[in-house]
């Protein structure tokens, strides 16, 4: 993949964890707990945001990420296939499967944000690695692309291993992530979903566990945990206010309460800024009429939450093949447009062919008659 650089800025913008928050931050409940713009990533309230903690079953928020990448990978998010008997027998919350049922990922993708089932988590990673260390491995790898420093993976569910544990900052830049795919936004902003398993499957009803969705219109999503070790674990997402953020508590037993109360405190904090959006970016061409052509994102300017990034804070890359080829027709997709913030990406939107562009063919030149097509043309013309 080529990129282009387009804009450059020497800005910086300070994004760790602050000291202590504002005087005017909510009392929380929580041992640990942070809040971040769900557009940049910045850090608005922190407390304890970067110790490593259990977080129970926000675990899954990972192990879904991980069967969604999968089936786009496999292209088999509605294929159906039979659970592992040993996988689904796990201790605590369930999606109510059985042995020798019919399940699809897209099925235990809703199993686990939903009634947040161990079973459809355990299901999911034996599916995909074949065994539940072998889908540890793949957790821990997917972790350590993300930059999350303080997590370290052991179950696909979140039932408590020997290590198994992240921080509040390290789980809401996985929430940030899973939530950039709209099949996971989807899931997790859903009260309620019907999907269809079992044997033979059939059509029924997953409830949500998480009581944000209906305390809150802007909450969508995303996932809740409990265990006696890790206490009450939530992990929501909510635009209030035209602001867009990510709020993460861990061992809270007010969290309910505690979540919205930062949402406010984010609402009167954070700000919104619109950058203007790059058009018509030249991309190199092969095999058309052209040596280049242009594209263009969706609108012309990004909406972001922030605390004080400006337009002269944010750059841009453009991210494409080493060469389209021809034929490319106006709308088709052909590269995208890398959003960074101080040198940092934050989004990728996709860049649209501004217009057609055809193939190339030169002109053919007029070939010497051959001797032997003298002599058909000739017997054509006797024999008329």
């Amino acid at each position: 993949m080529k990129i282009i650089t387009v804009l450059v800025t020497a800005a910086a913008l300070v994004s760790g964890v602050p000291a202590q928050a504002s005087a005017n931050a909510p009392e929380v409940s929580a041992k640990a707990a942070v809040l971040i713009s769900a557009d940049t990533g910045e850090v608005i309230y922190a407390r304890r945001s970067g110790e490593k903690l259990p977080m129970a079953s926000t675990t899954k928020i990972m192990t879904v990420l991980l069967t969604l990448e999968s089936a786009q990978k496999m292209g088999d998010l509605y294929e159906e296939f039979t659970v592992d008997s040993e996988a689904i027998h796990v201790e605590g919350s369930s999606m109510g499967l059985l042995e020798g049922d019919t399940v699809t990922k897209y099925a235990l993708c809703c199993g686990m944000l939903l009634p947040s089932g161990n079973d459809a988590a355990n299901a999911a990673a034996v599916r995909i690695a074949g065994s539940l260390e072998g889908f540890a491995e793949l957790m821990n790898a997917r972790a350590a692309e993300l930059g999350l420093k303080s997590t370290h993976f052991v179950t696909p569910s979140g039932l408590e291993g020997e290590g198994h544990g992240s921080s509040a900052c390290d789980m809401a830049l996985l929430a940030r992530e899973a939530l950039r795919d709209p099949t996971f936004r989807e899931i997790c902003s859903s009260y309620e979903m019907e999907t269809e398993f079992g044997s033979p499957p059939y059509r029924r009803w997953l409830k949500n566990t998480n009581r944000l969705l209906t305390m809150d219109e802007g909450v969508y999503g995303v996932k809740t945990g409990y265990t006696d070790e890790a206490g009450r674990c939530l992990v929501s997402a909510c635009k209030r206010d035209g602001r867009d953020m990510i709020c993460v508590t861990l061992n809270d037993p007010d969290d309910w309460n505690d979540h919205l109360a930062l949402y406010s405190y984010g609402a009167e904090t954070a700000v919104t800024e619109d950058i203007t959006l790059p058009q018509e970016v030249r991309i190199d061409l092969a095999g058309g009429e052209q040596e280049q052509i242009t594209a263009s994102p969706l609108g012309s300017s990004l909406t972001l939450t922030t605390l004080s990034a400006s337009q002269e804070d944010i750059s841009f890359r453009v991210i494409a093949s080493p060469f389209v080829y021809a034929p490319v027709r106006q709308g088709d997709r052909i590269g995208e447009l890398a959003v960074e913030l101080s040198g940092r990406e934050i989004n990728r939107l996709p860049l649209y062919a501004d217009t057609d562009a055809e193939i190339y063919l030169p002109a053919e030149e007029p070939e010497e008659e051959s001797l032997y097509s003298r002599i058909i043309n000739a017997l054509r013309r006797v024999f008329s």
